[in-house]
Order: structure tokens, then C-alpha cells, then sequence
């Protein structure tokens, strides 16, 4: 049923769904008050608070645009993005040490790693969603010509690393919450968030470069533009400086464009078995 809504829906004109998407926005943000406060109280913290208005509008396009990025045909999808920046990952895969892409969940997340798997093989992480009736949808929609999955298990991490070694780029949403074991606090826009130390891990033992990367989406569902930037900065040595050093890295991309960040997103909460530390508590 679900794949059959999203299947018509992926047949009308982007501006349309962005138009509806808008809408809704709007209407899950005054029916709901834990998402309103979540949203504007995260989106205050980063000191991006004259942006809720327009953020209210595009967390809604994020969601109305799934079915178009999920179900249209990839060549529809692929006309509408336009790639800036590409030759930062040329050179990276020229030198054939492998890439770690980095994409925060700002713009059209989903769309990035369908438009670089059509120029080289990418592996992604991803986690399963908890509803079984969105897995054929989700799972069916991501892995896409040479777009592979890598699970969040430990099978999906020996997946990465082994992809990075043999010289091939592998995607990761690094401001995801990760589980108990599997992250540090550092901060994010001022305050502790418990942020994973994967990117970290898997790049001092590749060795590989890290690219961070966003879609912004465009005003009046003109498509979307793909920007790339290599991070020249040295990470760290210990998993907390590896950590700080990308959730900086990730502030600096989601002030370009602060509007589009998933900003609703639980970012500060703590794991299961995970003690909050002293300044989070405050």
C-alpha cells in the first residue's frame, strides 16, 4: 500500500510536491507541540532562529520529496540536481585510496548518494527502519545501480572498511545518534551530543579523505544543486578530537544553508545506557 502511495506520488512535477510539502510542514508543526518545541528550541540553540519559519516549510518538502527521489525513474531524479564541485572527488579517486563521504541530514540527504553512485561505486551505512512495512520501500529505493548497503552492525563496519581499502568510496550520515559503545560526547552548537566515532575509526585505518557533501534544495521545486568540499583539517588522535572536529565541520555546512537542516531530529538525546555528561545534565 505504502509503495503504491509513494509509486503515484513519484509521477507529479516536483514543484507540486514541494508546494503540498510546504503545507504540511506547516500543519505537523501546530498540531504537534513536542515536534514544535523540539524544533524551534534546537534551531534557537545554533543561533539560527530567524530560519524556524522557513525550516517549518522545508522539513515538510523533505518529506514530500521522498517519493519523487525514492519512485520516479533515476534519470527524472538525476536531471534535477545539478553537481557543483566535482573535481574534489575526481582527484580523490584518481589518487585510489578510497573516500569517506560525510552527509549531514541537511537538504535532499537521500538524493546525494544516488548521484554519486552514477560516477562510482558507493557502499553506504544505513540503519533498517523499525517498521518492517517501510523496508521493501526504503531498502528497494537506496540501493540502486552501484549504490550498495552496509547495515549499522558490525558486519556493515567490516563492509566499510574493507570497501575503503580496496579503493572504493563509502557514504555515512555522521550526526546520527549512535548506540551505547558506539560514540563520544562532543559538542554541537554548544551543547554535548553523543556523536559517533565510526568516521573517525574507519579513517585512521583506511588512511582515506574525507568529503563532506549536501543537495540544497532550490526555491519553487527548481531541482536540487550537489556541493562537495574536501576536509583538509587533521581529524584528531583521540575518538573525542575525531568527533568534535566533524560536528564542526557539519556546523559550518548546515550554517550555508541553516533553513534545510533536519532541525525536528532528537540530536541531544541520550542512548540507552549512556550517562549524560555534567554540562548536558545543566
Amino acid at each position: 500500500m505504502l509503495v503504491t502511495l509513494f509509486r503515484l506520488l513519484s509521477r507529479l512535477p516536483l514543484p507540486i510536491l514541494h508546494a503540498v510539502g510546504s503545507a504540511l510542514g506547516w500543519l505537523v508543526y501546530l498540531v504537534s507541540p513536542k515536534y514544535r518545541r523540539r524544533m524551534a528550541a534546537n534551531i534557537r540553540r545554533a543561533g539560527f532562529g530567524d530560519s524556524l519559519p522557513q525550516a517549518v516549510r522545508e522539513a515538510g518538502k523533505n518529506v514530500l520529496e521522498l517519493p519523487f527521489v525514492w519512485c520516479a525513474p533515476p534519470q527524472r531524479v538525476l536531471d534535477s540536481v545539478r553537481v557543483e564541485d566535482w573535481d574534489v572527488v575526481q582527484q580523490a579517486l584518481d589518487a585510489g585510496g578510497g573516500i569517506i563521504f560525510l552527509t549531514p541530514h541537511l537538504g535532499c540527504f537521500e538524493i546525494t548518494a544516488q548521484v554519486v553512485a552514477t560516477r562510482t561505486p558507493l557502499t553506504v551505512m544505513y540503519r533498517p527502519p523499525r517498521k518492517e512495512a517501510l523496508k521493501p520501500l526504503i531498502e528497494g529505493a537506496r540501493a540502486r545501480g552501484r549504490l550498495r548497503l552496509a547495515p549499522a552492525t558490525l558486519s556493515g563496519v567490516r563492509t566499510l572498511l574493507k570497501t575503503l581499502r580496496s579503493g572504493e568510496p563509502i557514504g555515512i550520515l555522521p550526526d546520527q545518534v549512535p548506540q551505547n559503545g558506539e560514540g563520544v560526547w562532543a559538542d554541537f552548537f554548544g551543547l554535548p551530543a553523543y556523536t559517533m566515532t565510526l568516521p573517525g575509526k574507519l579513517q585512521q585505518m583506511s588512511g582515506a579523505p574525507v568529503i563532506l557533501t549536501y543537495a540544497e534544495r532550490l526555491p519553487r521545486g527548481a531541482g536540487f544543486v550537489l556541493r562537495f568540499f574536501r576536509l583538509d583539517r587533521a581529524l584528531g588522535d583521540t575518538a573525542e578530537q575525531q568527533a568534535r572536529t566533524i560536528n564542526a565541520a557539519m556546523e559550518e555546512l548546515i550554517a550555508r544553508c541553516p533553513a534545510q537542516y533536519f532541525w525536528s531530529y532528537h540530536r541531544y538525546k541520550a542512548p540507552k545506557g549512556v550517562a549524560r555528561p555534567a554540562a548536558a545534565r545543566a
